[in-house]
């Protein structure tokens, strides 16, 4: 670190310029980075997945997505089925099949009654829109009940729902964009700072994540030339990047003005800041990117691409730190350090005496801290992954209007995730009759299109296929067909997403198998130490589960979601969520982590015993460790006003996970089970030492 810091300071305006021209590039192409982000989630090579390629090939229709509803309502004194009104309604649906391609499946073509609501007045239509067009609530979806509309005779009421015109009445009602997020988080982070220098410091941080996550987003760019990347990303790099920056300059901003309160001259200040707190934000930064980097071992391309993408901002934050900062520092830092109200000569006194508490405490501390973690994570007995119920994408508006006519007529919500069968042509009437049979389906019936040898089955379930019972429904009907020779395959959202849980967590072991061996490896190395990076792997898991805890609390079984953000609870959680929280939290996390066992490590190597060392790691880290976690936080307060229900949901649990590591672990648990061990914490045996190529440290020392 001390070379690094001597290269920069020696070449000060050439690294200026390379961060300022790297940043501009960024937000001059920021836009075009966004638009080149992808929308889907699929798992190739699964079975709900080949089908519904092969249904794409043969009938230009996009069976693995759910379908647009058409809902339409004949007046007082008519009925769907009289010959009069059959006649108008093929018409009207003529009409909608020569809108963008799509496809339509309905009673005019079926005679199946369960398209009809009980009083006879009300119908719907199945509209299956061209393979890749998941976006329908913003385009199809007003054509379509435009052109329904143009069609229909007077008097009759015309609707068009579905999940995803639902999700974009949801979106359209309230929600930021990823720009104003970011700037929510900024000014929020902005208050924190001034509080934590009381001087014009403050600057410094919000500035220096500002040109790494622009920076990111250039890098970004050149990824979606060689491969698709999720629009999570985007969040992920403007949100996760400026709690993540911000924390790297807070720390050894912090540090350069304590050594610069103990007498050192400002370059000498710089040099000891960037030896003992750059060593830190390195390790620090290469643990987050290891968490994320660990995502590419998903056989989900989507989620590899955000494993990519988002592995870059920690890696450009720590850049930024351990060149541009130092160069900062040297210059302009002492005239932003005005004016210099807070002194950090000694550390704070009301984080030595939390210290002193919890080490005097150590056992009743350790307990009541395992205690609330385990309270927390209490409700992931109960996690039920699938996807948002209904009810939680839009409360009002045209979409939801149109489902609350269908369901007040009878029908069952579990028409919005039917099912796509693909079966042998001259078979498709007896597969649909007997998978009509299977308990939770309302209705399977045969939709007429038949080519190449084979024809589309469709199956209506009761439930929605997100739901517990929707995903039982789904599972029936796919091991009823798969004993048919006259199946081919089955499709739709609830067999793709049952095929996208297996994928996403059949590898999940091996994630974290390698995930937490790295991690041990690269903490044992940093803090010369068996035992602390063991400590850390497994505080880390529990706080996680008290993370998905609180998920499931107020998503899942709608605790607080409709309060806080309008929304009902969801009922499930998107399945590739918790893994998203998981691989994102084990690095943030981890950030404090080193934060406070370094500075625990430099105090014992400095002579004190293991409870002195306690008292001055987390006095002196304290306030940067709750500072630190507050501002991610009101990043993913600010992530939360995302108009996605899935983005809500994944800043709650991102949000929860900080707030529990940053009180519960690093300020209760990790001070008090460190002073519980003793001079355990600090043992490296020779053998163990030779291969992390570090000094041993033996127990009797």
């Amino acid at each position: 670190m001390t070379r690094i810091t001597d290269f920069v300071l020696r070449h000060r305006l050439l690294v200026t310029l390379f961060w300022v021209l790297l940043a501009a590039a960024g937000a001059a192409t920021a836009s075009t980075t966004t638009s080149r982000l992808a929308t889907t989630f699929t798992a190739p090579g699964s079975p709900a997945y080949e089908t519904s390629v092969h249904v794409a090939n043969t009938y230009h229709i996009g069976a693995g997505q759910d379908p647009d509803i058409i809902t339409l309502t004949v007046p007082n004194g008519q009925t769907v089925d009289s010959p009069a009104v059959t006649s108008d309604l093929a018409r009207v649906f003529a009409a909608a099949r020569q809108v963008g391609g799509v496809q339509i499946v309905d009673y005019t073509t079926t005679h199946d009654r369960a398209f009809l609501t009980s009083d006879g007045r009300g119908t719907f239509a199945l509209a299956y829109l061209p393979p890749g067009n998941p976006d329908s609530g913003s385009t199809l979806a007003p054509a379509l009940e435009s052109a329904v509309r143009a069609a229909a005779p007077d008097g009759w009421q015309v609707g068009v729902t579905g999940l995803n015109p639902l999700a974009q009445a949801g979106s359209g009602r309230s929600g930021n964009g990823v720009l104003a997020e970011t700037l929510i988080g900024g000014l929020g982070a902005l208050a924190v700072l001034a509080f934590v220098f009381a001087s014009f410091l403050a600057l410094l941080p919000v500035l220096m994540a500002a040109i790494s996550i622009l920076t990111t987003f250039l890098f970004m760019l050149g990824l979606t030339h060689l491969t698709d990347i999720s629009f999570i990303a985007q969040f992920v790099v403007a949100l996760v990047g400026l709690g993540v920056a911000i924390d790297y300059v807070l720390l050894v901003t912090t540090r350069w003005r304590e050594e610069r309160s103990h007498g050192a001259n400002n370059r000498e200040a710089v040099r000891r800041a960037m030896a003992h707190a750059g060593r830190a934000v390195v390790f620090s930064g290469l643990t987050v990117a290891i968490g994320l980097l660990t995502l590419v071992f998903l056989p989900i391309p989507a989620l590899r691409s955000v494993g990519f993408a988002g592995a870059l901002i920690p890696l450009a934050s720590v850049a930024v730190a351990v060149t541009l900062l130092p160069v900062l520092l040297d210059t302009v830092g002492p005239r932003l350090d005005w004016p210099r109200i807070r002194n950090e000569r000694t550390a704070s006194r009301g984080w030595t005496a939390w210290a002193r508490l919890t080490v005097r405490r150590r056992w009743p501390a350790a307990i009541l801290g395992l205690a609330a973690l385990l309270a927390l994570a209490a409700p992931v007995a109960g996690i039920h992954l699938g996807a948002p119920h209904s009810d939680s994408l839009a409360a009002q508006g045209p979409a939801r209007d149109a489902l609350n006519t269908l369901t007040n007529g009878g029908v069952r919500s579990g028409v919005l995730t039917p099912m796509t069968v693909l079966a042998k042509e001259s078979a498709a009437g007896d597969v649909a009759r007997r998978l009509a049979e299977v308990p939770g389906v309302v209705t399977a019936t045969a939709t007429g299109q038949a080519r190449e040898g084979t024809a589309l089955v469709t199956v209506l379930p009761r439930d929605e296929a997100g739901s517990a019972a929707g995903q039982d429904t789904v599972a029936r009907v796919r091991g009823s067909a798969a004993g048919d020779a006259n199946v081919v395959g089955v499709t739709g959202s609830g067999p793709v997403n049952l095929d996208f849980r297996s994928a996403l967590y059949g590898t999940f072991p091996w994630m974290l198998l390698i995930l937490s061996l790295v991690t041990f490896l690269l903490l044992a190395r940093a803090f010369r130490s068996l035992l602390l990076p063991a400590k850390a792997v497994l505080l880390n898991l529990v706080s996680l589960g008290a993370a998905f805890g609180v998920m499931v609390l107020v998503w899942q079984q709608g605790h607080g979601s409709e309060s806080l953000w309008g929304v009902v609870g969801t009922g499930a959680l998107s399945t590739w969520i918790p893994l998203m929280v998981f691989a994102f939290l084990y690095g943030l996390s981890m950030d404090y982590e080193v934060f406070l066992l370094a500075r625990m490590r430099e105090a014992y190597d400095a002579g004190h015993t293991t409870d002195d060392a306690v008292v001055e790691g987390l006095s002196r880290t304290g306030r940067l460790v709750t500072s630190a976690a507050l501002i991610l936080l009101l990043s993913f307060v600010a992530m939360s006003t995302a108009p996605v229900v899935d983005v809500k949901v994944l800043a709650t649990g991102l949000g929860a996970g900080i707030f529990v590591d940053a009180t519960i672990v690093r300020c209760l648990l990790v001070p008090t089970l460190v002073s519980l061990l003793g001079k355990w914490n600090w043992w490296l045996p020779a053998r163990a030492a030779a291969v992390l190529r570090v000094a041993p440290s033996p127990v009797s020392a």
